[in-house]
C-alpha cells in the first residue's frame, strides 16, 4: 500500500544501497518480487537485443522497429507503474493543472514502526542498475546511428532514449525528493486541486 510521503515515515531507498547507515542495518538480500525483478529487466534488455540482432533476426526493418517500440512501451509502463513500486517503494507521475503548469507528484512506501516493508538490497541493486545502464546504452546507440549515417534507426533509438530516460529522470527526482519534504510537492498540489474544484462548484451553485 503506497501512501503520500512525509518527512519521517518515508523509506530511504539508496542508489545501489550505499547510504552511510547501510552497515548498521541487517542486510536483506532476498528477492521478494522475482516476477517484478524479471520483467524490470526483460523488456528493456529484450529491446536492446532485438536492436543489436535485428538484421540477423529479420530482413524487415518495419517488423524490427515495431517490435522494439512495443518492448520499450511495455517497459515504460511496467517500470513506471509496477516494478518501481514493488522493488524500491517509489512511484512518480506528472500532472498538468488547469493553468497548464506541470507538476511532479511522488509517493514513497511508508515504513512501519517495526521496520517492515523495507526494500531488499538485491532488488534495489537490480532496479537501479537496470534503470541507469539501459538509457546510457540507448544514448550510445543514438550517437552510433548518427555518426554511421543510419538515419532510419534514429527514430527507434530516440524512442529508447526518451522512454527509458523519462523513467530514469522521474525516479531520480523521486529519489532526491524522498529526502526532502515531499508533502509540499504531492499533498500541497493535490490540496490545491481539491480547493480549486470546490471553489468552482461553489461558484456554479451560486
Amino acid at each position: 500500500m503506497l501512501r503520500q510521503d512525509s518527512n519521517e515515515d518515508t523509506e530511504d531507498v539508496s542508489l545501489f544501497d550505499a547510504d552511510d547507515d547501510a552497515a548498521r542495518r541487517p542486510k536483506k538480500s532476498k528477492i521478494r518480487h522475482p516476477v517484478a525483478s524479471f520483467f524490470h529487466l526483460f523488456f528493456r534488455v529484450s529491446a536492446i537485443i532485438v536492436y543489436l540482432l535485428c538484421e540477423l533476426l529479420s530482413s524487415s526493418f518495419i517488423a524490427c522497429m515495431v517490435t522494439i517500440i512495443l518492448l520499450l512501451s511495455f517497459d515504460f509502463w511496467a517500470v513506471k507503474n509496477v516494478t518501481g513500486r514493488l522493488m524500491v517503494g517509489l512511484r512518480w507521475w506528472n500532472q498538468v493543472d488547469d493553468d497548464g503548469k506541470s507538476h511532479w507528484v511522488f509517493e514513497a512506501r511508508k515504513v512501519s514502526a517495526q521496520g517492515k516493508k523495507k526494500a531488499s538490497e538485491a532488488e534495489s541493486r537490480i532496479f537501479w542498475l537496470g534503470l541507469i545502464t539501459c538509457p546510457i546504452m540507448w544514448v550510445v546507440f543514438a550517437f552510433s546511428a548518427l555518426f554511421s549515417f543510419k538515419v532510419k534507426w534514429l527514430a527507434v533509438v530516440v524512442m529508447g532514449v526518451v522512454l527509458q530516460g523519462a523513467n530514469l529522470y522521474g525516479y531520480m527526482r523521486c529519489k532526491v525528493g524522498s529526502k526532502k519534504n515531499l508533502t509540499s510537492v504531492a499533498t500541497t498540489y493535490l490540496g490545491k486541486q481539491f480547493l480549486r474544484q470546490q471553489t468552482t462548484q461553489d461558484s456554479e451553485t451560486s
